[in-house]
């Protein structure tokens, strides 16, 4: 048996989890007694969740276990931007590659119709809002990347506004930003509200265990302990992304700490700074800049700063530094709103690779593998774990073909190297970043 020595922790004050709008339907369950299922997925995330409902739809007849350190919600499924991201999103400045950025833009098509069916059966309030995105520069040395998206974008067919200072600050209710391009199929929700309204909605023949941490895991014989049952299973599925390793399976990954405060509710007056304008998203044109919502419950979103943390949480003082790195950049695109307090801080982990190609493979016979979306996960992940699930019961399609014919990350160095690669380079795209951050 091999110990899990690193676990999912509570990074900061989870701010979309704390503030889900409705009251979670159905109630926590825990592994209790020792159970076998036919097929166990480790990881309650957007993959996870994803591979459960397609395997229950493909074998009605099996029995499924999905197991999670934490609760649906507090994972890094719940803790990113909440943005379903439509179009391919990679700002690597490289020729655009139309045939592969159509399939990944269809792909993420279907992801976003999957995930709007279950949120309309399931009736619940997920802030679901059809809102675009928009991709924006501060300072004219980042325009670059901005044309860069025009040409992926101009390369796969799709429509796009090139917007100016005056027009942004109307639509948007800040100056900072002197220009942009404008998407219309981004999806804006509050992540954990979503992940939570995905597992209501799972199949009877699922068994969803939440706050069940793996303490070991046989992965020979497909046994898994944790604190107070040995389940074992026929298959097993990792959808742990960044902690993937710490289950022995090698993935070329490096999960990347990055960290987000949400400000309290705006009063009426401060709403005044957004009178007639509707919720948005905005990333920046330099990967290493600041993302930025208002949000449909007139909050205020900032998300930035980047380091390694290769013990996969993030102390208290490095909280606190990035909320203070936060407040600069709140303050610099709203100094009408000085006083607004942030009540929520945390972090959480993407997981990248160094060819922007995610984990998608059997590992070994029974052992499947899904891992580093890349910062795209919610409709990356919903739509791999599809497509994982139909990979195990051997349903073969053009999708399926393009996803394996894509899922080869490139070589990176082990710790210690790793790690110190990743620190220069998050350091040096910091410093390239400079107005965007």
């Amino acid at each position: 048996m091999q110990q899990i020595k690193r676990l999912p922790a509570i990074d900061g004050q989870l701010g979309w989890f704390e503030s889900v709008p409705f009251t979670r339907p159905m109630p926590v369950q825990q592994a209790e007694k020792d159970e076998y299922f036919d097929i166990i997925i480790i990881g309650a995330g957007f993959s996870g969740l994803a591979t459960a409902t397609r395997l229950a739809e493909l074998r009605p007849e099996a029995r499924i276990a999905i197991i999670d350190a934490l609760e649906v919600g507090q994972g890094a499924s719940g803790r990113n931007a909440g943005f379903i991201i439509d179009l391919p999103h990679n700002l690597d400045p490289t020729e655009p590659n139309a045939e592969a950025n159509t399939k990944v833009r269809d792909l993420n098509g279907f992801a976003i119709q999957r995930l709007q069916q279950i949120q309309k059966q399931q009736g619940l309030d997920v802030c679901w809002h059809k809102a675009g995105k928009y991709l924006a520069a501060h300072e004219e040395k980042h325009f670059s990347g901005l044309t860069d998206f025009v040409n992926t974008l101009e390369a796969i067919g799709e429509p796009y506004e090139i917007l100016n200072e005056d027009v942004l600050a109307e639509r948007l209710g800040t100056h900072y930003y002197k220009r942009a391009v404008y998407t219309s199929g981004n999806i804006l929700v509050n992540p954990a509200a979503l992940a939570i309204c995905v597992a209501s909605a799972l199949p009877s023949n699922v068994t969803l265990l939440e706050n069940t941490p793996v303490q070991a895991i046989d992965l020979t014989n497909k046994i898994i302990q944790t604190p107070k049952a040995r389940l074992n299973a026929d298959t097993i599925v990792l959808a742990t992304n960044a902690f993937t390793e710490k289950f022995g399976v090698s993935n070329r990954i490096t999960p990347i700490f990055t960290y987000a405060s949400l400000t309290r509710q705006l009063n009426d007056s401060e709403m005044e700074s957004f009178k007639n304008i509707a919720p948005w998203g905005l990333t920046s044109a330099h990967p290493a800049g600041t993302t930025v919502r208002f949000t449909s419950d007139n909050r205020i979103f900032i998300r930035n700063t980047l380091n390694y943390q290769p013990h996969l949480s993030s102390p208290e003082s490095v909280l606190d530094k990035a909320k203070a790195t936060h407040r600069k950049s709140y303050l610099a695109r709203f100094p009408q709103l000085a006083d607004v307090p942030f009540e929520y801080t945390w972090g959480g982990m993407i997981c990248v690779t160094m060819n922007h190609e995610p984990v998608f493979k059997e590992h070994t016979s029974g052992i499947y593998v899904m891992a580093a979306m890349n910062g795209v996960g919610v409709a990356k992940g919903t739509y791999l774990g599809h497509y994982m699930a139909e990979y195990i019961c051997g349903k073969k399609s053009p999708e399926l073909d393009f996803i394996l014919s894509h899922s080869a990350p490139s070589w990176i160095p082990p710790d210690p190297l790793r790690s110190v690669g990743a620190h220069i380079r998050l350091s040096f795209e910091e410093r390239q970043a400079k107005g965007e951050v």
